[in-house]
């Protein structure tokens, strides 16, 4: 049995005894891989959003067991913030009949899935906004997190504030369109996410990004900046939190769509 879900539906339908789905619930709460991590079987059924397995300061082979014990108990693999050597195992791998392997180069992520498994579609619908091209590998990231959590998704690309007229275009046919949420990204001094909030009625997630000069290198001034925004309704995720921004998006349209 794969989830929660499958556990109980067996319970219903008489199956397995109460003491039987019991010890079932309890072996999948945590799945060991050997001594190097502990999967939570349940996070998607508990909070809905998958887990994603963060690939940076891991080795290939630490990766790959990882991604194999994902598949045991999922039919997927999420693997974030990957490198060459990893990315090429992977492939050499599961890159076969049974699998297949979804490869966001910009956006540095992986989905590793069996062939016949989809991800269920929801009724939420997110925007994301670039203000400029080297904030576009997060705004990948979030918009893999957001297809695997069912969203449709609207995405307009360097229409930053040095040229704020070419923001209201892509604005106007997200709000036509009935998006949920918008997920702005912004480097430099970070003003973007300030000033999508102040033209529409939807939540903003504002994401920092990890860009700048001097004194606001590394994103530390267009967090600044995004905090002290006096825009309401803009809330701000962590520097370069693409997952973040779009585990959050998703939670928040899937929900309001419901």
């Amino acid at each position: 049995m794969d989830d929660m879900k499958d556990i109980l539906e067996e319970l219903m339908d008489e199956k397995i005894s109460i003491e039987e789905a019991e010890k079932f619930l309890k072996a999948k709460l945590i799945e060991d891989v050997g001594d190097l991590a502990k999967l939570d079987v349940f996070r998607k059924t508990r909070t809905g959003v998958p887990e994603v397995i963060y690939a940076q300061s891991k080795n290939a082979q630490m990766v790959l067991d990882i991604i194999k014990s994902f598949l045991k108990s999922k039919k997927f693999a999420i693997i974030s913030r990957y490198n060459e050597e990893q990315v090429e195992i992977i492939i050499k791998t599961f890159q076969n009949n049974d699998y297949d392997v979804s490869i966001n180069n910009l956006g540095k992520i992986i989905v590793v899935k069996e062939k016949s498994f989809d991800f269920e579609k929801r009724n939420g619908v997110v925007g994301i906004i670039t203000a400029g091209t080297s904030d576009i590998p997060i705004a990948e990231e979030a918009k893999e997190i957001l297809k695997a959590m069912g969203c449709e998704i609207m995405a307009s690309y360097d229409v930053g504030i040095a040229g704020v007229h070419r923001i209201f275009s892509p604005l106007s046919n997200m709000i036509k369109k009935g998006v949920h949420v918008i997920i702005v990204c912004a480097g430099m001094e970070g003003t973007l996410p300030g000033v999508v909030a102040s033209l529409v009625d939807v939540p903003v997630i504002g994401v920092p990004i990890s860009s700048g000069y001097g004194l606001g290198a590394n994103g530390k001034g267009a967090l600044i900046t995004m905090l002290q925004s006096c825009s309401p309704g803009l809330v701000v995720v962590n520097i370069d939190n693409g997952f973040g921004a779009g585990a959050s998006a998703a939670l928040i349209a899937n929900k309001m769509a419901k």
